[in-house]
Formats: C-alpha cells, sequence, structure tokens
C-alpha cells in the first residue's frame, strides 16, 4: 500500500513539473503579446485551466492526460477556457455544498406512512414571541432561515474533513515575521487544482466603490481587501471568523476608525476628501440568508509567502449563478447595493451606473476562490497579494515575481 502512495505522488510530481513548464512557455509564447495586464490575465486563466481540467479527471488521470490537457490549453481561446474553468469550480462548489447539507440538514424520521418528514421543531411559548426568540416568526422583510442541526462551526469543520478528506483551521502563522499574525492552514490533504477556500465578504462593484467604508482611502485601515481584473472588490472585513449559526446576513458593520490626535485641523485636500467621501443615499443591501459555519470561508487569511517561499494557492474568478438557490447558503458573499449586472461608465477616476442588466444572461455574484497549485497537506496557505510596485509596500513583503505584480497593475 505505501509503494502505491509513494508512485502515486511521483506521478503527481511529474505531472505538476509538466503543468508548471508549459505555463512558463505560454506565458512567454507570442500568443500572448497584448498589453502587460491583459498578458497576466490570460497567463493566470491558463494555469487555472489546466489545474483545474486535471483535478476534474480525478487521482485516475494519467501522464497522457496531462500533455492533452497542456496541448488544449495551448489551443483554446480565452474565452472557452474560461467557461471551462468556470465549469470546473463550479462542479467542485457543487460537491462541497451537498456535503453542507448532508451535515447540517435536520434528522427525518420515518412516520406511519413510511414517508420521511423533518423534525419538528420545538414549540414556543408566548414569551419566546414577545422577547424576540430566535425561532420566532420571521419579519416580513427578512427571508425564512431554515431549520438545520445545532452545530458549531468547529463541529462542520470536523464533519467536513472527515468526509471531504480537507478543512481549514486559523492558527499562528509559521511564517517568520512579527506581522504575520494569524495563518490559514489546510487539515489533511487535496490535490493540485481543488477549491481550498471562498474569499468571503460584501462585493462592491466599481459602480459602488463610494460605499466602500473608509473611501477612498479604502485600504488604510483594511487588510482584508481584495480585486478582481473586472474591477471588483470584496470586502472580507465583516466576515472575520464566521459565526455558529444559518443566518439572514447583509455584511453590515461598523469599521473601527483610528483618530490622529496630533491633528488639529484640515487641509484643503482632507476637506476634499471628507466632501467625496459623503455617502450616497439608497444604496441598500441585499438580505441573504448564509451559512456562517462554512469551514472553507477563510481565503482572507491566507498569508503572502516569505522571502524564497513559493504561494500554493492562486486567487479564482468564480461567477457563481444566482439561479443555483440551494447552493446560495454556502457561498458567503453579498452584493453591495444591486444584486444584478450593472453598466458603468468611467469617467476619470470616476465610476457611474448608467443601466440595468439586459436581462439576457442569468445574475451572478463575482467572487473569488482559492486554487491550490500543487498537492497539500496539513500546511499553511501561501497567496502571492501582488501589490502594486506603485505604492509602498508593507516592510514584510517580499516580492514573488516582480514582473507579474508590474503586469497585473499596470
Amino acid at each position: 500500500m505505501n509503494r502505491l502512495l509513494i508512485k502515486n505522488k511521483r506521478k503527481m510530481a511529474s505531472l505538476f513539473n509538466k503543468f508548471q513548464k508549459a505555463v512558463g512557455v505560454l506565458a512567454k509564447s507570442t500568443t500572448f503579446a497584448k498589453n502587460p495586464r491583459q498578458l497576466q490575465f490570460e497567463a493566470d486563466i491558463n494555469k487555472l485551466f489546466m489545474y483545474t481540467s486535471f483535478n476534474r479527471l480525478g487521482r485516475e488521470a494519467v501522464e497522457t492526460d496531462a500533455e492533452e490537457i497542456i496541448e488544449m490549453a495551448g489551443k483554446t481561446s480565452l474565452s472557452e477556457q474560461q467557461k471551462q474553468v468556470q465549469e470546473n469550480i463550479h462542479y467542485q462548489v457543487g460537491n462541497f455544498c451537498s456535503l453542507m447539507d448532508g451535515i447540517l440538514s435536520p434528522d427525518v424520521t420515518k412516520n406511519e406512512s413510511g414517508s420521511q418528514t423533518a423534525t419538528p421543531p420545538r414549540r414556543q411559548s408566548g414569551l419566546t414571541f414577545a422577547v424576540g426568540g430566535s425561532n420566532a416568526s420571521p419579519a416580513a422583510d427578512k427571508p425564512l432561515v431554515p431549520e438545520t442541526k445545532p452545530l458549531k462551526l468547529s463541529e462542520v469543520s470536523q464533519r467536513l474533513m472527515d468526509q471531504l478528506g480537507y478543512t481549514l483551521e486559523i492558527k499562528p502563522s509559521v511564517i517568520p515575521h512579527k506581522d504575520a499574525g494569524q495563518g490559514c492552514f489546510i487539515k489533511g490533504q487535496a490535490d493540485a487544482g481543488t477549491v481550498l477556500a471562498f474569499y468571503p465578504g460584501v462585493i462592491y462593484s466599481p459602480a459602488f466603490y463610494r460605499y466602500i467604508p473608509g473611501y477612498p482611502k479604502v485600504d488604510s485601515q483594511n487588510a482584508y481587501l481584495i480585486t478582481r481584473y473586472d474591477g471588483t472588490v470584496i470586502n472580507a472585513q465583516p466576515w472575520g471568523l464566521g459565526g455558529d449559526s444559518r443566518e439572514v446576513w447583509t455584511g453590515s458593520y461598523t469599521p473601527a476608525v483610528k483618530t490622529d490626535t496630533k491633528t488639529t485641523s484640515e487641509n484643503g485636500s482632507d476637506r476634499l476628501w471628507k466632501a467625496l467621501s459623503k455617502p450616497l443615499q439608497g444604496s441598500g443591501k441585499a438580505k441573504e440568508v448564509l451559512e456562517r459555519r462554512n469551514p472553507l470561508a477563510f481565503g482572507h487569511l491566507a498569508n503572502h509567502p516569505a522571502k524564497e517561499t513559493n504561494p500554493n494557492v492562486m486567487i479564482c474568478p468564480y461567477d457563481f449563478p444566482l439561479t443555483e438557490k440551494d447552493l446560495r447558503p454556502y457561498v458567503p458573499n453579498v452584493s453591495f447595493g444591486d444584486s444584478g449586472e450593472v453598466k458603468m461608465k468611467r469617467f476619470g477616476s470616476f465610476w457611474f451606473k448608467t443601466g440595468g442588466s439586459n436581462g439576457l444572461d442569468a445574475p451572478v455574484l463575482k467572487t473569488l476562490v482559492l486554487v491550490a497549485t500543487r498537492a497539500l497537506r496539513d500546511e499553511e496557505l501561501l497567496l502571492n497579494y501582488r501589490l502594486s510596485n506603485s505604492k509602498k509596500r508593507p516592510d514584510w513583503y517580499t516580492p514573488v515575481n516582480e514582473e507579474e505584480d508590474r503586469r497585473r497593475w499596470s
């Protein structure tokens, strides 16, 4: 049995090396001779296409399968690769949601006719309704929260580990830097191309940038912001460490505000920023029933690798179809403002909403997931932050690939 495991590990290592070499060759290909930002986007999609396609084949995949995927990656159009990546990711997300349903769905009992019925909820007293008990009838403007098993996040995480083969845990980072803080670790093992984590939180399209807390200096007190290539920003700060229940979640929170006691007056620039930051009216937030006990909703806690250490995960844009109602509670995100697509027009550095969706495409939630770039087992997740080189970077940040950073933010 040990010999078989060793053989499989060697096979996976060989196939992984093939993918890595193919990625390097394709990234330098004349096919990608476009503007730097587009080049990097296509190179990332190319990697994701190979990793997730091979992962979907399963552990029985052989070397010829890897070679075929590499060949396809060199011939398939960008749009087709994007579609395949979305399908591969959605396939994994669907499997995860099915397991979560099995873990959290209430026990069923058979009645005399032989049909299955859910265990009835505990009867409530009049006092419970009067003081607003947790199982009381929902308000008219709030969605109904279905009954689930009373398990804590830690219990759900362990059960997922038993069935999926891995889960995530938060503990002190092993990165040798005083600012490393907590890290996100995989507990168990997963192959390359596996969806390891969701990036949770509130989603802002460019039309709603002005609503991001702290705007326009949104990152001055918030390290949990991430941006997709299409300009969508996700703020994970409201999600925190999740919770121990399924609940109606809007992402509302009040960030701590640091004041500078040395400053006694405002200059013109500060007054201008305050005027521009004045909240707009009629924003609103979507109310969604989300499962806060999501053991994989910790992508925002993955650290940047230390010097001379390679990342082992990469971000992948995932457009979750909102038509998938059964899966919705397990996607830990809500959209700020309209949940549908909006048309935007740019004027200088500002974006304006100009219209709604044309109704031809199904509405999606523009999220991010973290995908393994190699086989992982009981180790910390390390994500290349690719911080912009146009701003001063933190002391702990060492570029993984300076050229990629420049292309990403060109």
